[in-house]
């Protein structure tokens, strides 16, 4: 049998698996790895540190900086795209013929190099980065940043439409392929689950002890999520709201204090997150981007009780019939008023492993890779 090598060119060091951009990378990386391909490992590295671990998965691993502030921008490029513009990394690919998978729109610098023009590369596609920043531009409320969002949702519509057929592509989301097709005319493209850690429904049954909202909070669209949550859901609803994540602002903070019934976790350790999904009664995740998959959701329905969201939470995820969907503040107060009473039951339980289990089972979404690759 021949030996399988695979370049793997990521956005970030994907390790630990602590925020959802590196969830799909680094359990994909461990699956291929137990599968006998051997991976080249190529990591922007630009705060999380050279890791170890990564060596127990990958023949070798090789770091690169990012260009860092105006040094990564570009009248042509997305910064995301131009900030990882590597003439080293290029030279370390172009040393064999192997397949090359790039995660993201943030690695497809190469796409723009005629030398890569035969090879074998397929890009991960983790959402319509266009939109995503259109979004961002919608949900920032600083204005420089508003500026910067809306700039670069600009260049990278003008960027996807040029590459879209330039590699095999895999969405994340059946939502992101058909949006490629049809809004970009893609037609090499395909669908395949993110790779997750979890691997059956660890959800208790009973009744849990708060309300909750997780997520990184550093995020502006997650930021804008708990506000409309505090102002619109939670300002007359008399029940216990957790508020736990990542690096949320000062701003956030006395925001948060000012609400009785709600407490804030910041900065949790991963077992601790956790431990807070486990014993929460309902978790309220509604999202205002349309685009991607989302993870911290996926963590909910695989961990923990009742999840109550809106349509652009679930839709086309396959996810619509193991959710409470809401359309407006109104809508979500009566459900969760009337759920948070309501014991999680086994036949919630199993319904869950109906639909999870056969759709995130990465053996089966591993080996269809592979299939794809060679």
């Amino acid at each position: 049998m021949e030996t399988k090598h695979l370049h793997i060119i990521c956005h970030d060091v994907p390790y630990p698996p602590d925020y959802g951009g590196v969830y799909d990378l680094f359990y994909k990386i461990k699956m291929l790895s137990a599968n006998g391909v051997h991976i080249h490992l190529h990591c922007f590295e630009y705060g999380r540190g050279e890791q170890q671990e990564l060596n127990k998965y990958c023949l070798e691993v090789k770091y690169y900086s990012r260009k860092q502030g105006h040094k990564g921008f570009s009248h042509k490029l997305p910064y995301i795209v131009c900030s990882r513009s590597n003439y080293e990394l290029l030279d370390d690919l172009l040393l064999d013929d192997f397949p090359i998978l790039a995660e993201g729109i943030h690695c497809s610098y190469l796409l723009n190099d005629r030398r890569f023009n035969e090879r074998k590369i397929i890009l991960r596609l983790h959402n319509v980065e266009w939109l995503y920043y259109k979004q961002l531009y919608q949900s920032s409320s600083s204005f420089f940043k508003k500026i910067y969002y809306l700039h670069e949702s600009k260049i990278l519509k003008h960027y996807e439409q040029n590459i879209a057929d330039k590699a095999m592509i895999i969405a994340v989301s059946e939502q992101d392929a058909d949006f490629y097709r049809e809004e970009f005319c893609a037609k090499n493209i395909v669908y395949l689950p993110v790779f997750l850690p979890f691997i059956q429904i660890m959800s208790q049954k009973g009744r849990g002890c708060y309300c909750l909202y997780h997520g990184n909070l550093s995020v502006a669209e997650n930021e804008k999520t708990v506000m409309w949550l505090l102002e619109e859901v939670f300002n007359d609803l008399q029940l216990p709201l957790v508020i736990a994540g990542k690096k949320p602002s000062a701003h956030l903070e006395r925001i948060i204090q000012q609400y009785a019934h709600t407490c804030l976790v910041a900065n949790p350790s991963e077992e601790e997150m956790q431990d807070i999904i486990a014993k929460a009664q309902v978790h309220v995740l509604p999202s205002f981007n349309r685009t991607g998959i989302k993870l911290k959701l996926l963590n909910a329905l695989f961990n923990g009780r009742h999840c109550v969201v809106n349509e652009e939470a679930v839709k086309n995820t396959g996810l619509e019939n193991i959710c409470h969907i809401c359309s407006n503040p109104q809508s979500f107060k009566k459900t969760i008023s009337e759920i948070y009473h309501c014991p999680f039951e086994e036949e919630e339980i199993e319904r869950r492993k109906n639909i999870l289990l056969s759709h995130y089972d990465n053996e089966k979404n591993v080996l269809q890779l592979i299939q794809w690759i060679w």
